[in-house]
């Protein structure tokens, strides 16, 4: 029992009675340390009264900047010519606005500048002041030549500074110890002053949103629109003031005219209410009434924190004075068992406080036990503390070492903290996982056809790298089948794209079924597939394959009640040792599989040198297209497109024309297939963005629309495999950029195939709608677009393919009709191509069509022609 009970120690009372034995000491010792928490209660009390009073000169510091911005802001404005222009004032108006803001930001300035130099030397604030006077004094300076976004985030810099400074002396005064009463009155001040910031950048963002650029920070509405839900979140705020006389002055100010002023013109603002200059004038002048009774309220609640911190200063110095007098006399005799006492006590204090701090700092060290049995308790019960939390960093560690599966993470934590904490790492943990799922999905989904789940194109080429590569390492052959189906377009024709889409996967379900294991099938697009075949022994090996493919895809495939039949014609490429690159065989089994659909469908070719011969030559065209792009050969033709309801010429498609020397012009139709089986297609697509661009910003400056006449626009098109670049976005930003052509004035042409096919390029076309330029479907009715994807399809415009204008079928009026009022019905604008007769005009006329372009209106022209007919055009709209 005896050593049982020296192991846990003697319990303090012990001690305690001892040193009650002897009364005087006691009570020596109950004086000292009652002098003592006086004495820090003193201090404390006194270093809150100087953080406060270093509040109180930062915050009319502050104050003081944030009035000074609006007299700058509006000095800037009114020395803008754009500004000027907009608001339409008489020059001896801003003369006197000018002299008005020129003496606010004067007085401001005064303010500002006292503030800061009353910042005590030392203090918590004083280097931002130093800070705050530099930065102000380069603003004034008028060395400073930066636009109003840059002089407001200055001075939103310079403020943020002063309340990171206000913040940290407030800090400061509420780590003393302070009373509750006094704390809470510190942390009312802080609440006011967040609110006159936040009420503060109202104005200059409204002003920035109203006259600034679209592409500025502050001339964003999202910005101001921001500042508002600060503004009002800090009014939430409010209502938790600790003092019935500041809660009674709030409401005052929040009733008061120049308030309900600001609100009001805020809030039809944000109703889309017109605002007039008198409106913009009225709201300066209240905003600064406002911010004067905010800083009232300021004011009023640091003098009431003041007067409790220096209360509380005088009260502990009070009981100090009546302590020491007190206990003066009984200190000597106390001091024996105090130094008794304090040194057992402190001992076993000081180590578990040593022990407590490594701990804090990230050391689960272990806890020695010793000391009274009350510090043994308090040590046991520290002990069990860091069992817990080595139980949390033992689960954190298999969390970050992607140990997921690890049963330590099953194991619940002690205590409603650790259920939290154990919650916490199970949501992490399934957070991690469904991450990996998302990651595998989007990554399946990039490499992989939506409709089929085949590999997709881009896909297709790295296996296709891959297979080249292990046949040059090993020394086998290598087979692509290039799969284009026959007669696909008629099901889509006579049974709708949702019949197309099952023939579709029903075919790569058939092409999967055929292939050897280890074979792979993709989709390329459209109705083309591609059969990877490796190893490959023979060539015969790779027909007869073929063979059983375009047998297996002719069999009939049954389509809603009914049955359809198709076919495929199979191009056949062979890499003998892997010296092919992947682009070469594509285009080898693709030429093969042209011979094959025109040989008379249903059959395999096999690429030899006859079809070697022909891609020679299509690399002469190529190297030839790239020569003339750089060379100057290749020229813009500007085919007009007319209103239909006024036969006004509204803009131009641009058509590329090759004059190339010694052969004369090449047709568009035998050189751009060509340029777009290769990369050259970019080029072309680039080099016609700047050279349109750049003729339309010309004609605009030749030749300025009228007043209430609209601007002509320009549309080229852009491939699809341009689209699916990521840098189709660059390109086209630059050419604008270059131009210097609205992107309004822009529009860019694809063909429904590329929406349909590619997800890359659909996200792109989203991108460049986002850019402002408008997006057009081509030959709207040939691919597989149905009506009613149209309501999702990042497009402005629908060209109606000239086959459906130019058909006197009247299946073909009606669903020309039908085309029109679907694109009405989802807010997109008609373009007929192909208009030719007068009776085709006039039926369009009727059908409500928006505009048209064909030979019966104009043909393509040269830019001069294109030119001198625009200029015509504006000429008789201006009489």
């Amino acid at each position: 029992m005896t050593k049982q009970r020296r192991r846990r120690g003697a319990p303090l009372w012990r001690y305690l009675t001892a040193l009650v034995m002897l009364p005087l000491i006691g009570v020596v010792v109950l004086a000292t340390a009652a002098a003592q928490a006086r004495a820090a209660e003193a201090s404390s009390a006194e270093r809150a009264e100087d953080a406060m009073r270093t509040f109180a000169v930062l915050d009319a510091a502050r104050r003081g900047a944030e009035q000074e911005l609006i007299p700058v802001l509006s000095l800037r404005l009114l020395a803008d010519p754009q500004t000027l222009a907009v608001l339409n004032l008489p020059p001896e108006l801003v003369q006197s606005q000018a002299q008005t803001a020129a003496g606010d930001a004067a007085r401001a300035r005064a303010v500002t500048d006292q503030a800061l130099a009353d910042v005590p030397y030392g203090s918590v604030g004083w280097a931002a002041a130093e800070r705050s006077a530099a930065d102000l004094a380069v603003l004034r300076s008028g060395t400073d030549t930066g636009d109003i976004e840059d002089v407001y985030l200055r001075f939103l810099a310079v403020s943020n500074d002063l309340m990171t400074a206000q913040q940290a002396a407030a800090a400061t005064a509420t780590a003393e110890g302070i009373p509750r009463a006094t704390l809470r009155a510190l942390q009312d001040v802080q609440t006011i002053a967040r609110l006159t910031q936040a009420a503060s950048r109202q104005l200059p963002l409204f002003l920035g949103a109203m006259f600034a650029g679209d592409d500025s920070m502050i001339g964003s509405r999202t910005a101001w629109q921001t500042a508002g839900l600060d503004f009002t979140d800090a009014e939430r705020q409010m209502e938790s003031l600790s003092q019935p006389a500041l809660r009674s002055a709030w409401r005052d100010v929040q009733d008061s005219e120049p308030a309900t002023t600001v609100d009001r013109l805020l809030a039809g603002v944000d109703s889309g209410t017109p605002v007039s200059v008198a409106s913009v004038v009225t709201l300066i002048l209240a905003t600064q009434e406002r911010s004067a009774l905010l800083g009232e309220l300021v004011d009023s609640a640091i003098g009431n924190a003041q007067e409790l911190v220096s209360a509380d200063r005088q009260h502990a110095n009070n009981q100090l004075r009546g302590i020491l007098g007190l206990g003066a006399g009984l200190l000597a005799a106390s001091l024996v068992g105090a130094l008794v006492l304090g040194r057992r006590v402190a001992r076993a204090l000081r180590l578990l406080a040593g022990q407590a701090t490594q701990i804090s700092q990230g050391s689960l060290v272990e806890v020695e036990v010793d000391g009274p049995r009350e510090v043994r308790t308090v040590s046991a019960a520290l002990g069990s503390a860091v069992a817990g939390l080595r139980r949390i960093q033992d689960q954190a560690q298999a969390v970050a070492r992607g140990d997921l599966d690890n049963a330590l993470l099953d194991q619940p934590l002690p205590g409603p903290l650790g259920e939290v904490v154990h919650a916490s790492v199970r949501e992490i943990v399934h957070s991690v996982r469904q991450r990996e799922e998302l990651q595998f999905a989007l990554a399946h989904q990039a490499t992989h056809d939506a409709l089929t789940e085949l590999p997709n194109r881009a896909q297709a080429v790295t296996l296709v790298t891959a297979a080249l590569h292990r046949g040059r390492r090993s020394g086998e052959m290598t087979g692509l089948l290039f799969v284009d189906l026959d007669g696909f377009k008629a099901v889509n024709d006579g049974h709708g794209h949702a019949a197309g889409d099952e023939v579709l996967r029903e075919v790569a379900r058939r092409l999967r079924a055929a292939v050897r294991p280890g074979d792979v099938v993709c989709r390329l697009g459209g109705d083309e597939f591609v059969v990877l075949v490796e190893p490959v022994h023979t060539e015969h090996d790779l027909l007869e394959l073929a063979h059983r493919l375009i047998a297996s895809v002719s069999e009939p495939i049954g389509v809603g009640r009914g049955r359809v039949r198709i076919g495929a014609s199979i191009g056949v490429a062979i890499s003998r040792d892997g010296s092919t690159d992947a682009d070469a065989l594509f285009a080898e089994a693709d030429t093969a599989a042209y011979r094959a659909k025109a040989s008379g469908r249903g059959r395999a070719e096999v690429f030899d040198e006859t079809l070697r011969r022909q891609l020679q030559q299509r690399a002469e065209l190529e190297a030839a297209i790239a020569a003339g792009l750089v060379n100057g050969e290749m020229q813009v033709a500007y085919q007009p497109v007319i209103d239909v309801a006024s036969d006004r010429i509204i803009g131009y498609e641009a058509l590329i024309r090759w004059e190339r020397p010694g052969i004369g012009l090449v047709p568009p139709d035998e050189f751009i297939p060509v340029a777009e089986g290769s990369r050259l297609i970019g080029d072309v697509d680039r080099w016609m963005l700047h050279a349109a661009t750049q003729q339309l910003a010309q004609w605009r400056a030749e030749s300025p629309a009228g007043p209430g006449d609209p601007d002509p626009t320009i549309a080229v098109n852009i491939s699809g495999r341009h689209l699916a670049d990521p840098r189709v976005i660059t390109d086209v930003a630059d050419a604008l950029a270059a131009s210097g052509l609205p992107a309004r004035l822009l529009t860019l042409e694809v063909t429904e195939t590329v929406l349909v096919d590619d997800p890359l390029a659909y996200d792109h076309l989203t991108e460049l709608r986002a850019l402002g330029v408008s997006i057009a479907i081509d030959d709207f009715g040939t691919g597989y677009t149905s009506i009613g994807q149209l309501r999702n399809m990042p497009v402005d415009t629908l060209k109606i393919d000239r086959s459906f204008v130019a058909s006197t079928e009247p299946a073909h009026r009606e669903l020309v009709a039908l085309m029109i009022r679907a694109a009405h019905t989802f807010g997109l604008t008609v373009v007929a191509e192909g208009v030719e007769e007068p009776a085709q005009l006039a039926r369009l006329k009727a059908q409500d069509c928006d505009q048209a372009q064909g030979f019966l209106l104009y043909r393509p022209m040269g830019a001069p022609e294109a030119g001198a007919l625009l200029r015509r055009t504006e000429a008789a709209g201006s009489v």
